[in-house]
């Protein structure tokens, strides 16, 4: 999964973008915050991901 695809997803379900800072985009929801890196079209690494996911409570 791209970090695009999880802005996607993430704004499906809710989130919304703050801002970007550098190649990261802040969304947030409610008083949850979360950091995606986006790099072009490369895939988060499946630990990142897995932590990422741990956050929004997706897991």
């Amino acid at each position: 999964m791209t970090g695009k695809e999880l802005i996607k997803y993430l704004k499906d379900n809710g989130w919304r973008l703050e801002r970007v800072q550098g190649s990261h985009h802040i969304m947030i929801k409610g008083k949850n915050t979360l950091s995606v890196p986006v790099h072009g079209n490369k895939d988060i690494g499946r630990g990142l991901l897995h932590a990422l996911m741990k956050q929004v409570k997706l897991k």
